[in-house]
């Protein structure tokens, strides 16, 4: 066999095994899904972040100010003081 022959087989059992390697499970193609996934999942992450703060944030007024634990108790329960008119709006998320 002559050595450029050689060249051309080595060369093309090389393409073949990183075409190989590339179309598998460890392929580019999963690679960007796991990449597409972490993205996904970190935004979800920082808008769990977020909310919890917020939750935080309301518990440490709720604490903090007795005003607040009675905005809130009569919101539960619906109380309404005398001459008071109260607005029901649906809640937004």
């Amino acid at each position: 066999m002559s050595p450029p022959t050689k060249y051309l087989l080595i060369g093309a059992v090389v393409a073949l095994f990183g075409y190989i390697a590339l179309r598998g499970p460890q392929g580019i193609r999963p690679l960007l899904q796991k990449r597409e996934e972490i993205r996904q999942l970190q935004q979800q992450n920082a808008q769990m972040a977020h909310e919890l703060e917020q939750r935080r944030e309301r518990i440490r007024r709720l604490q903090d100010s007795t005003s607040e634990q009675e905005m809130e108790i009569r919101k539960q329960l619906k109380l309404v003081k005398p001459g008071e008119t109260t607005f029901i709006l649906p809640e937004t998320h």
